[in-house]
């Protein structure tokens, strides 16, 4: 017994001695929650997140704190001047993504987000310059927008007033535009390929965040033969590969190397002209990948947008009204509104940017890592630390909106009703990796929203007293699912 006792006792003291081993390694490190063993601070987050889970630690511990999971430190860093240190001032030293195990499984490091280094920047000065050249900004890719915002007029027109859920007729809307930049054409919305195209996306999406996709990047070497989520994943992530090869197949049998009209277009017509530099990363490969990033960009977050948006204009009456009434005042006799149009209607504008302030998509924004030892706000970051830069924070900020909590356009328009461009609007990220799609998101949010505004009054369906603004929890932050009632407006239908 005594042997025992003995031998119990030095664990003991080993245990302390690892303890505090760790804790003097980690001494340079911003404060934050207490890490024990295994866990780290996951305890001071809890199984269930919540959307401001990580500003409330902000408050205990201030705008740089570390957060680690199991034994990685995560820098979280909160607040508008905090984080444009990171993001702007030391844009190149933030510019990388973090190759966590779970992303590098399903990114491989290729594509537009989960790349880093030279291939990245190949990857992201190719689909900057074709985006461009596909019409983005232009009258062509509008047309398209405008053409998918009339067939989800069209869908709405069909419930006749009666409660419909938006969810789906907008997630098939959107991303049939990036179909058709990316493939060339569109999916009809009974096409089971294009179907199983977007529930694929849609599990992929769902799954970061969750409590499964955490323990994958704790204990990779333990998940990875477990059954589970994270497997559905994988294979989720493999249809859509498997699908956007199958377009690069079809492109490859009649190729357009001499009027390129989509992304795969210009993609393989690059693969061949770079085919002898030994410093191109333009691969089938990376075109399959850079594909897979524009659907996890440019749907689901356009698409909780909008959902966001047609929540709040039902719950509020009176604000769907007055843009409607500018709409109407501005363009009653016009059939179709341009996104430049957005200059003559700064009510509108406002609404659209205080939806996207107040019912901000992400968790936090995308995750970053450092380059290099870096010095912000006193503290130093070592190279290679993940950093979770919370815009949450900034635009839930008190100190800079006159009601945070709010659904209040005031917010982005001056005392003469001019709209007033925000700073602290960061909605989309900021520095070398701020959103590749941020233009064509703001095209479809304000072209899908004013097309539905035109058509139809959205009101709560009989006995429904408002829709539930709390958010449903993930890393997307999107509504519970609603129903609403789409009344056709006479002079538009």
């Amino acid at each position: 017994m005594e042997i025992q006792a003995l031998l119990i006792a030095l664990l003991v003291a080993l245990l302390i001695l690892v303890y505090l081993r760790q804790l003097w390694s980690r001494r340079h490190y911003p404060p934050g929650p207490l890490s024990l063993p295994v866990i780290g601070g996951l305890w001071r987050v809890g199984i269930r997140l919540h959307e401001d889970t990580l500003i409330k630690i902000a408050k205990q511990y201030g705008n740089i704190y570390t957060l680690w999971l199991g034994h990685q430190p995560v820098i979280v860093v909160s607040g508008f001047q905090a984080v444009k240190e990171v993001l702007i001032n030391h844009t190149e030293a933030f510019s990388e993504r973090p190759p966590t195990p779970f992303l590098k499984a399903i990114g491989r490091e290729r594509g537009l987000i989960f790349s880093n280094g030279h291939t990245w920047k190949q990857q992201r000065r190719f689909a900057v310059v074709t985006m461009r050249k596909l019409g983005l900004g232009k009258k062509g890719m509008e047309h398209q927008i405008q053409k998918e915002a009339q067939q989800l007029v069209e869908t709405f027109a069909r419930a006749n007033g009666q409660p419909l859920d938006p969810s789906l007729p907008i997630l098939n809307a959107v991303s049939n535009v990036i179909c058709a930049v990316t493939f060339g054409h569109r999916f009809s919305l009974e096409d089971e390929k294009f179907q199983k195209l977007i529930e694929a996306i849609d599990v992929g999406v769902k799954f970061i965040g969750s409590i499964i996709y955490i323990l994958y990047e704790i204990f990779p070497w333990i998940m990875i033969h477990l059954p589970g989520p994270h497997k559905k994943v994988f294979a989720a992530f493999e249809l859509v590969l498997s699908c956007i090869r199958e377009e690069t197949e079809k492109h490859k049998e009649q190729p357009s190397f001499h009027e390129p009209q989509d992304f795969i277009d210009f993609y393989l017509l690059l693969i061949e002209k770079s085919r002898n530099d030994p410093n191109s990363t333009y691969d089938e490969e990376n075109l399959a990948h850079c594909i897979h990033d524009f659907f996890i960009a440019g749907t689901e977050t356009t698409t909780t947008s909008l959902r966001w948006a047609l929540l709040l204009l039902t719950n509020h009456p009176d604000i769907q009204d007055k843009v409607h009434k500018e709409i109407e005042d501005v363009f009653a006799s016009s059939c179709s509104i341009c996104y430049q149009d957005i200059k003559k209607l700064p009510y509108t504008n406002a609404v659209i940017h205080e939806m996207q302030r107040s019912k901000y998509t992400l968790l936090f924004g995308g995750t970053r890592q450092c380059t290099k030892d870096v010095k912000v706000n006193g503290y130093l970051i070592p190279k290679g630390t993940c950093i979770f830069p919370n815009l949450r924070s900034i635009l839930l900020d008190p100190e800079l909106w006159k009601t945070p909590e709010e659904f209040n356009p005031n917010h982005f328009l001056d005392k003469d009703g001019n709209f007033v461009a925000r700073e602290e609007f960061l909605a989309f990220g900021a520095g070398a990796r701020i959103c590749l799609a941020e233009q064509l998101a703001r095209i479809e949010i304000f072209i899908f929203l004013t097309s539905l505004i035109r058509a139809f009054r959205f009101q709560l369906p009989e006995g429904v007293g408002k829709l539930s603004p709390d958010p449903a929890v993930q890393f997307i932050i999107h509504p519970h699912p609603y129903k609403i009632c789409a009344v056709p407006r006479c002079c538009s239908l």
